[in-house]
């Protein structure tokens, strides 16, 4: 596991004060994956941490902020033992953490034995980890993966007219919270799934299941990321497929769509969602993209944000917010800190996002198509924007409750 101090990861206009000479600290840990098939997401994380702290600072309160990250590999135990040898070793008391899905629940159930720690949730987005026996110091500033398909299966229903599908997704939480979402609204509006397909993540080769794909579907959802959604497309691309395709949120924004090679074209015209959109025209938005761009030289960074560098800049910008208004009073368990965490509202970059009860983001949610956008990049289009999408998805609670988690199997494709 990689332990680093914020300024050995390639941000050289962020000063860290001197041990011997500073002012009181406040550290903050930070988790990410920077290792396996997940790492170009981890560093763009770190790309949006970097961002939002050249806009807020490094100092609060009369005191100096250290950040220190740890690197994951999108495995539940690596992302608790980079939690725990950052508070019991490194002595941080705040934590931005973690970025995957399997990660989040973990990180959630070990932040109940730490509750005189304050964790925000960098990136993850498996819905179990704030749905199910949430942790009272634990906060997600992002929606999770069922509330980044809000609007997709509508869209692909009813505008694309794709009446039958198939998936393929990476076996683990995180997917199956994005199939969830996609299902529910998709199969409502009167949809098919024929064939739900698992794969390990780290999976190298797809012959068997490009091989096993349906002929009968109008078209495939790949709920795949990193390497996974490099490979698949390589290997989808050479042997000759020619399915529409449906994109979950990490198979269609810059990790992917700035990946090297011809592959990605096959991404071209992928309806997809997810919590931002490249070309969406909002001032907050654009900001962003123009301080994301001119925070890094262009080969040091993708040619727009990816969602974890909104994610991870959205944990930022909760955080120094709250500290703003607390004047970086951390005394009494961080309670002033966690009370004004409880109800801050942030102008976020992707949109207003607020929290309830569980402490889960309430926010906007984009559905998006890939365009190449005349310059030679690709680009996810916004087609259709969806505001105030909560974490049961306008559901009623009681009847959300029992439709159950999201698994291989759940939800069955039926109106609930």
């Amino acid at each position: 596991m990689v332990m680093r101090t914020i300024g050995a990861v390639a941000l050289g206009w962020l000063m860290l004060a001197d041990g011997a000479q500073a002012q009181e600290k406040i550290k903050v840990g930070v988790t990410a994956t920077l290792e396996g098939t997940y790492t170009v997401l981890g560093e763009d994380g770190i790309r949006g941490l970097q961002t939002a702290l050249k806009k807020y600072g490094t100092k609060v309160g009369g005191k100096e902020l250290e950040f220190i990250i740890a690197s994951t590999d999108a495995t539940p135990d690596s992302a608790v033992r980079a939690a725990r040898k950052l508070i019991e070793q490194d002595k941080v008391q705040l934590m931005i953490s973690p970025l995957s899905g399997d990660e989040g629940i973990a990180v959630k159930n070990f932040a109940k034995t730490h509750p005189e720690i304050t964790f925000i949730n960098g990136g993850s987005g498996a819905q179990e980890t704030t749905y199910v026996d949430p942790a009272p110091n634990f906060y997600r500033f992002n929606m999770d993966g069922a509330q980044w398909q809000a609007g997709l299966g509508n869209y692909i229903y009813k505008t694309k007219g794709y009446k039958k599908i198939a998936t393929v997704g990476e076996d683990y939480s995180f997917v199956y919270t994005q199939v969830f979402g996609l299902v529910l609204e998709y199969c409502a509006a009167g949809g098919q799934v024929t064939n739900r397909q698992w794969v390990p993540l780290g999976t190298k080769d797809f012959a068997s299941v490009i091989a096993a794909m349906p002929d009968d579907v109008d078209a495939i959802y790949l709920g795949l990321g990193g390497g996974d959604a490099v490979n698949f497309l390589n290997q989808y691309q050479q042997a000759g497929g020619k399915a529409h395709l449906i994109g979950g949120s990490i198979m269609v924004d810059q990790t992917i769509l700035s990946a090297k090679g011809n592959a990605k074209n096959a991404l071209i015209g992928t309806v997809a969602a997810s919590g931002q959109g490249d070309t969406w025209d909002a001032p907050s938005w654009q900001a962003f993209v123009k301080a994301y761009q001119d925070a890094f030289p262009p080969e040091k960074r993708f040619p727009s944000p990816s969602l974890l560098a909104t994610n991870y800049y959205g944990a930022t910008q909760a955080l120094m917010e709250a500290l703003a208004k607390v004047n970086g009073d951390l005394s009494d368990g961080q309670r002033k800190l966690r009370e004004v965490l409880n109800t801050l509202v942030i102008q976020a970059p992707n949109g207003e996002i607020k929290l309830d009860n569980n402490r889960q983001a309430i926010g906007t949610n984009f559905v998006t198509e890939v365009v190449d956008d005349g310059k030679g990049n690709l680009v996810s289009k916004v087609v259709a924007v969806v505001p105030n999408v909560n974490q049961t998805l306008g559901y009623d609670p009681a009847v959300f409750a029992k439709i159950g988690l999201p698994s291989r199997t759940v939800p069955e494709c039926k109106k609930y």
